[in-house]
């Protein structure tokens, strides 16, 4: 119900908001968007899960491809995996070489920043899981059936690359995190609890409607969810 009353003063107000869900594979990123999602009004909200750059896309500007994504006015966007996918999968899995990298990284609190002053709300979820729940997870993936089409190649290295991934995700955070874009960290082992405080967290951020008379709890909890910069013990 918050969730309708947030996209409604979106809508009314004429709000653009994004919100970028990142993490390691398995950490329950799309499971996430869909309860963010399943009650609100499809008119007024996108889903974007980018598909592997065709040969054009790679000649062009890295961020063109997400310009054209951006809320329209009265609109939210859910991004499953980002512009961030640049930041840690590429260089990790060798999909882009060091000059791209190191570019993207000169570039993207600049492009964020432009987001800001041109009144983008940016919300930036990093949701953080234990390596031995990945595992059980992924486990879980490759023995359903009905889940096994989630298990990728680029997933089953994951957890031998393990540490390299950490290494990006640790610079990631220390050169893109901003008073105007910071990274929002979700430990996700529990994934109801995770998804509950993501929620929540948003509903903070806005001063929608009839707020205060919410009869749930709209403040996450600090233990679950936080601002990189508060967050003294990484899970992952």
């Amino acid at each position: 119900m918050e969730l309708v009353k947030l996209q409604s003063w979106v809508i009314k107000n004429q709000k653009r908001v994004i919100v970028i869900f990142e993490g390691r594979d398995a950490s329950g990123k799309g499971g996430a968007i869909k309860r963010f999602t399943e009650h609100l009004n499809p008119r007024a909200m996108r889903v974007i899960a980018m598909p592997k750059p065709t040969e054009l896309e790679k000649k062009q500007w890295y961020f063109q491809k997400y310009t054209q994504e951006l809320p329209e006015a009265g609109e939210i966007v859910f991004f499953d995996r980002s512009w961030y996918n640049r930041a840690v999968v590429e260089p990790v899995m060798k999909f882009c070489s060091t000059l791209e990298y190191d570019r993207f990284m000169r570039q993207v609190s600049e492009f964020e920043h432009m987001l800001f002053e041109d009144g983008i709300s940016l919300i930036k979820f990093w949701y953080s899981i234990t390596k031995e729940e990945q595992l059980k997870r992924f486990s879980k993936r490759k023995d359903n059936p009905l889940k096994r089409w989630k298990f990728s190649p680029v997933d089953e290295m994951g957890q031998q690359l393990w540490d390299k991934y950490t290494y990006y995700k640790e610079q990631m955070f220390s050169k893109t995190h901003t008073s105007f874009s910071p990274w929002i960290i979700v430990k996700t082992n529990n994934k109801k609890i995770a998804r509950l405080e993501s929620i929540r967290y948003l509903l903070s951020s806005f001063k929608y409607y009839d707020k205060l008379e919410a009869s749930i709890r709209v403040l996450p909890d600090p233990n679950v969810i936080m601002r990189f910069h508060q967050s003294f013990q990484h899970i992952d």
